[in-house]
Protein backbone atom coordinates (compact mmCIF):
# COMPACT_ATOMS: atom_id res chain seq x y z
CA UNK A 1 0.00 0.00 0.00
CA UNK A 2 2.06 2.88 -1.48
CA UNK A 3 1.38 6.52 0.29
CA UNK A 4 -0.26 7.90 -2.50
CA UNK A 5 -2.72 4.73 -2.34
CA UNK A 6 -2.96 5.49 1.44
CA UNK A 7 -4.00 9.00 0.48
CA UNK A 8 -6.61 8.47 -2.01
CA UNK A 9 -8.22 5.77 0.27
CA UNK A 10 -8.57 8.54 3.18
CA UNK A 11 -9.59 11.26 0.90
CA UNK A 12 -12.39 8.93 -1.09
CA UNK A 13 -13.13 8.08 2.58
CA UNK A 14 -13.60 11.29 3.85
CA UNK A 15 -15.96 12.37 0.80
CA UNK A 16 -18.03 9.28 1.72
CA UNK A 17 -18.96 10.55 5.23
CA UNK A 18 -19.36 14.13 3.60
CA UNK A 19 -21.76 12.93 1.38
CA UNK A 20 -23.29 10.61 3.25
CA UNK A 21 -24.12 13.61 5.77
CA UNK A 22 -25.55 15.65 3.16
CA UNK A 23 -27.54 12.46 1.73
CA UNK A 24 -28.98 12.35 5.30
CA UNK A 25 -31.12 15.56 4.41
CA UNK A 26 -30.81 17.09 7.74
CA UNK A 27 -31.83 20.42 8.24
CA UNK A 28 -30.86 22.64 11.07
CA UNK A 29 -33.93 24.99 12.27
CA UNK A 30 -34.48 27.08 15.48
CA UNK A 31 -37.29 27.42 18.29
CA UNK A 32 -38.97 30.53 18.44
CA UNK A 33 -38.25 30.63 22.00
CA UNK A 34 -34.44 31.03 20.93
CA UNK A 35 -35.21 34.09 20.12
CA UNK A 36 -37.45 34.99 23.37
CA UNK A 37 -40.61 35.64 20.87
CA UNK A 38 -42.56 32.22 21.48
CA UNK A 39 -45.48 32.52 19.18
CA UNK A 40 -44.39 36.18 17.34
CA UNK A 41 -44.41 36.03 14.06
CA UNK A 42 -41.27 38.11 13.81
CA UNK A 43 -39.57 35.20 14.86
CA UNK A 44 -39.80 34.23 11.15
CA UNK A 45 -37.41 37.02 9.63
CA UNK A 46 -35.15 36.78 12.17
CA UNK A 47 -34.84 33.23 11.92
CA UNK A 48 -33.88 33.92 8.32
CA UNK A 49 -31.50 36.50 8.72
CA UNK A 50 -29.46 33.93 10.57
CA UNK A 51 -29.84 31.37 7.95
CA UNK A 52 -32.07 28.61 9.82
CA UNK A 53 -33.68 26.76 7.22
CA UNK A 54 -36.50 26.09 9.71
CA UNK A 55 -38.85 27.42 12.54
CA UNK A 56 -40.58 25.57 15.35
CA UNK A 57 -43.44 27.65 16.51
CA UNK A 58 -44.83 27.80 20.31
CA UNK A 59 -48.44 27.35 19.55
CA UNK A 60 -49.24 29.44 23.56
CA UNK A 61 -51.15 28.78 26.49
CA UNK A 62 -54.91 29.00 26.81
CA UNK A 63 -56.23 31.42 29.33
CA UNK A 64 -59.16 29.53 31.47
CA UNK A 65 -61.59 28.71 29.42
CA UNK A 66 -60.16 30.17 26.23
CA UNK A 67 -58.51 28.77 22.97
CA UNK A 68 -55.14 27.91 22.14
CA UNK A 69 -53.39 31.66 21.21
CA UNK A 70 -51.99 29.78 17.50
CA UNK A 71 -55.63 28.86 16.92
CA UNK A 72 -56.26 32.11 15.79
CA UNK A 73 -56.71 32.26 12.03
CA UNK A 74 -55.78 35.84 11.61
CA UNK A 75 -52.10 34.75 13.43
CA UNK A 76 -52.00 31.26 11.27
CA UNK A 77 -52.07 33.41 7.91
CA UNK A 78 -49.73 35.92 9.27
CA UNK A 79 -47.47 32.72 9.99
CA UNK A 80 -47.99 31.59 6.67
CA UNK A 81 -47.31 34.50 5.18
CA UNK A 82 -44.31 35.44 6.79
CA UNK A 83 -43.04 31.54 5.62
CA UNK A 84 -44.11 32.38 1.88
CA UNK A 85 -41.96 35.78 2.23
CA UNK A 86 -38.67 34.34 3.76
CA UNK A 87 -38.63 31.09 2.80
CA UNK A 88 -38.71 30.10 6.20
CA UNK A 89 -40.33 26.42 6.62
CA UNK A 90 -42.88 25.39 9.89
CA UNK A 91 -40.89 22.78 10.32
CA UNK A 92 -42.80 21.72 13.40
CA UNK A 93 -45.55 23.50 16.29
CA UNK A 94 -44.89 22.84 20.21
CA UNK A 95 -47.72 22.56 22.40
CA UNK A 96 -46.33 23.90 25.43
CA UNK A 97 -49.39 23.87 27.59
CA UNK A 98 -48.91 20.20 28.07
CA UNK A 99 -46.52 21.41 30.51
CA UNK A 100 -49.53 22.79 32.45
CA UNK A 101 -52.22 20.17 31.37
CA UNK A 102 -51.25 16.25 31.82
CA UNK A 103 -51.63 13.98 29.19
CA UNK A 104 -50.90 11.55 31.66
CA UNK A 105 -54.04 12.72 34.12
CA UNK A 106 -56.32 15.32 32.47
CA UNK A 107 -58.96 15.08 30.14
CA UNK A 108 -57.82 18.74 29.21
CA UNK A 109 -54.86 17.62 27.62
CA UNK A 110 -56.46 15.42 24.79
CA UNK A 111 -58.31 18.02 23.82
CA UNK A 112 -55.15 20.90 23.56
CA UNK A 113 -53.91 18.39 21.19
CA UNK A 114 -56.90 17.78 19.20
CA UNK A 115 -56.93 21.33 19.08
CA UNK A 116 -52.66 21.69 18.11
CA UNK A 117 -53.40 19.10 15.45
CA UNK A 118 -55.66 21.09 13.58
CA UNK A 119 -53.23 24.31 14.31
CA UNK A 120 -50.33 22.11 13.03
CA UNK A 121 -52.36 21.40 9.63
CA UNK A 122 -52.91 24.57 8.54
CA UNK A 123 -49.66 25.66 9.26
CA UNK A 124 -49.09 22.98 7.25
CA UNK A 125 -46.24 22.08 9.46
CA UNK A 126 -46.11 17.86 10.01
CA UNK A 127 -44.96 17.53 13.10
CA UNK A 128 -46.62 18.11 16.55
CA UNK A 129 -44.45 18.38 19.46
CA UNK A 130 -45.84 16.39 22.62
CA UNK A 131 -43.87 17.30 26.05
CA UNK A 132 -43.65 15.52 29.30
CA UNK A 133 -41.45 17.07 31.62
CA UNK A 134 -41.61 18.53 35.32
CA UNK A 135 -45.04 17.49 36.86
CA UNK A 136 -45.93 15.63 33.58
CA UNK A 137 -42.72 13.57 33.18
CA UNK A 138 -42.98 10.11 32.85
CA UNK A 139 -40.41 7.37 34.54
CA UNK A 140 -40.03 4.03 34.00
CA UNK A 141 -40.80 3.16 37.99
CA UNK A 142 -44.45 4.35 37.29
CA UNK A 143 -45.94 2.15 34.28
CA UNK A 144 -49.90 3.24 35.58
CA UNK A 145 -48.98 6.78 34.01
CA UNK A 146 -47.13 5.20 30.78
CA UNK A 147 -50.17 3.30 30.51
CA UNK A 148 -52.20 6.22 30.62
CA UNK A 149 -50.36 8.20 28.03
CA UNK A 150 -50.09 5.15 26.16
CA UNK A 151 -53.96 5.13 25.85
CA UNK A 152 -54.08 8.30 25.42
CA UNK A 153 -52.08 8.54 22.44
CA UNK A 154 -53.71 5.53 21.00
CA UNK A 155 -57.05 7.64 21.34
CA UNK A 156 -55.68 10.64 19.38
CA UNK A 157 -53.64 9.00 16.70
CA UNK A 158 -56.36 8.69 14.32
CA UNK A 159 -56.68 12.59 14.14
CA UNK A 160 -53.51 12.79 13.33
CA UNK A 161 -53.35 10.04 10.72
CA UNK A 162 -56.40 11.66 9.26
CA UNK A 163 -54.46 15.34 9.20
CA UNK A 164 -51.50 14.35 8.50
CA UNK A 165 -49.57 15.33 11.39
CA UNK A 166 -47.03 13.30 13.15
CA UNK A 167 -46.97 13.75 17.36
CA UNK A 168 -43.66 14.04 18.53
CA UNK A 169 -43.35 12.12 21.70
CA UNK A 170 -40.28 14.49 23.87
CA UNK A 171 -39.89 12.89 26.97
CA UNK A 172 -37.15 11.66 29.23
CA UNK A 173 -38.35 7.72 29.18
CA UNK A 174 -34.89 5.30 27.38
CA UNK A 175 -35.61 4.35 23.88
CA UNK A 176 -36.92 1.29 25.09
CA UNK A 177 -39.48 2.53 26.81
CA UNK A 178 -40.20 5.03 23.93
CA UNK A 179 -40.09 2.00 21.57
CA UNK A 180 -42.70 -0.07 23.56
CA UNK A 181 -45.04 3.08 23.69
CA UNK A 182 -44.50 3.34 19.89
CA UNK A 183 -45.34 -0.19 19.24
CA UNK A 184 -48.44 -0.48 21.95
CA UNK A 185 -49.97 2.48 20.11
CA UNK A 186 -49.13 1.09 16.56
CA UNK A 187 -49.41 3.78 14.35
CA UNK A 188 -46.74 5.89 12.11
CA UNK A 189 -48.52 9.33 13.58
CA UNK A 190 -46.48 8.86 16.74
CA UNK A 191 -42.78 8.82 16.25
CA UNK A 192 -39.75 9.86 19.18
CA UNK A 193 -39.02 13.46 19.44
CA UNK A 194 -35.35 13.02 20.26
CA UNK A 195 -33.65 16.06 22.57
CA UNK A 196 -30.14 15.22 22.89
CA UNK A 197 -29.57 17.78 25.44
CA UNK A 198 -32.36 16.25 27.82
CA UNK A 199 -31.12 12.47 26.88
CA UNK A 200 -27.54 12.75 27.94
CA UNK A 201 -28.70 14.90 30.99
CA UNK A 202 -30.99 11.96 31.84
CA UNK A 203 -27.28 9.71 31.78
CA UNK A 204 -28.52 7.92 28.65
CA UNK A 205 -26.08 7.64 25.72
CA UNK A 206 -27.44 9.60 23.11
CA UNK A 207 -25.44 8.11 20.19
CA UNK A 208 -26.61 4.59 21.07
CA UNK A 209 -30.35 5.71 22.15
CA UNK A 210 -30.10 7.47 18.08
CA UNK A 211 -29.42 3.95 16.89
CA UNK A 212 -31.23 2.40 18.76
CA UNK A 213 -34.05 4.23 17.74
CA UNK A 214 -33.41 4.55 13.73
CA UNK A 215 -34.56 6.56 11.75
CA UNK A 216 -38.34 5.38 11.71
CA UNK A 217 -39.03 5.48 15.09
CA UNK A 218 -37.93 9.20 15.41
CA UNK A 219 -39.30 12.24 13.60
CA UNK A 220 -37.08 15.66 14.98
CA UNK A 221 -34.04 16.79 16.89
CA UNK A 222 -33.58 19.31 19.77
CA UNK A 223 -30.02 20.41 19.78
CA UNK A 224 -28.97 22.32 22.91
CA UNK A 225 -26.51 21.43 25.51
CA UNK A 226 -25.16 23.71 28.70
CA UNK A 227 -24.02 27.10 27.90
CA UNK A 228 -22.64 26.81 23.75
CA UNK A 229 -23.06 23.92 21.94
CA UNK A 230 -19.71 21.96 22.50
CA UNK A 231 -18.73 22.88 25.52
CA UNK A 232 -21.06 21.44 27.72
CA UNK A 233 -21.63 17.31 28.33
CA UNK A 234 -23.10 16.51 24.71
CA UNK A 235 -20.73 14.59 22.77
CA UNK A 236 -21.88 16.36 19.12
CA UNK A 237 -19.50 14.64 16.87
CA UNK A 238 -20.79 11.28 18.15
CA UNK A 239 -24.37 12.57 17.80
CA UNK A 240 -23.80 13.92 14.30
CA UNK A 241 -21.87 10.12 13.35
CA UNK A 242 -25.22 8.36 14.53
CA UNK A 243 -28.00 10.63 12.59
CA UNK A 244 -25.87 10.01 9.84
CA UNK A 245 -25.48 6.46 9.96
CA UNK A 246 -29.34 6.01 10.63
CA UNK A 247 -30.07 7.44 7.34
CA UNK A 248 -32.32 10.49 9.69
CA UNK A 249 -33.75 12.90 6.72
CA UNK A 250 -35.09 16.36 8.33
CA UNK A 251 -34.95 18.88 10.80
CA UNK A 252 -32.98 19.01 14.50
CA UNK A 253 -34.18 22.43 15.84
CA UNK A 254 -31.77 24.57 17.97
CA UNK A 255 -32.80 25.15 21.45
CA UNK A 256 -30.46 27.18 22.87
CA UNK A 257 -29.39 29.69 25.14
CA UNK A 258 -28.00 33.08 25.05
CA UNK A 259 -25.11 32.94 27.21
CA UNK A 260 -23.23 36.54 26.43
CA UNK A 261 -26.84 37.97 26.35
CA UNK A 262 -26.51 38.49 22.44
CA UNK A 263 -29.44 36.61 20.68
CA UNK A 264 -28.15 36.32 17.53
CA UNK A 265 -24.51 36.20 17.92
CA UNK A 266 -24.99 32.97 20.10
CA UNK A 267 -27.16 31.39 17.78
CA UNK A 268 -24.71 32.09 15.03
CA UNK A 269 -22.30 30.44 17.06
CA UNK A 270 -24.18 27.71 17.66
CA UNK A 271 -24.89 27.17 13.99
CA UNK A 272 -21.80 27.45 13.24
CA UNK A 273 -21.00 24.79 15.43
CA UNK A 274 -23.62 22.33 13.85
CA UNK A 275 -22.63 23.13 10.66
CA UNK A 276 -18.74 22.48 10.85
CA UNK A 277 -19.95 18.87 11.96
CA UNK A 278 -21.79 18.42 9.31
CA UNK A 279 -19.26 19.41 6.63
CA UNK A 280 -16.20 17.87 9.04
Amino acid sequence: LTRRTLLAATAAAAFGRHAAAKKSGLRIGVMDGCFKLEGNVEAVERAAALGFEGLQITIGRAKPGGALPLSNPGLQGAFLAASKRHKMPIGSTYLDILHVNCLKNDELAKKWVLDGIEITRKLDAKILMLVFFGKCALTTTNQQEIDAVTAALKELAPAAEKAGVILGFENTLPAEANARVLDRVGSNALKVYCDVGNTTNQGYDAPKEIRWLGKDRICQFHFKDRGYMGEGKVDFPAVMRAIEEIGFTGYAMLETSAPSGNIENDLRRNLSFVRKLMDA
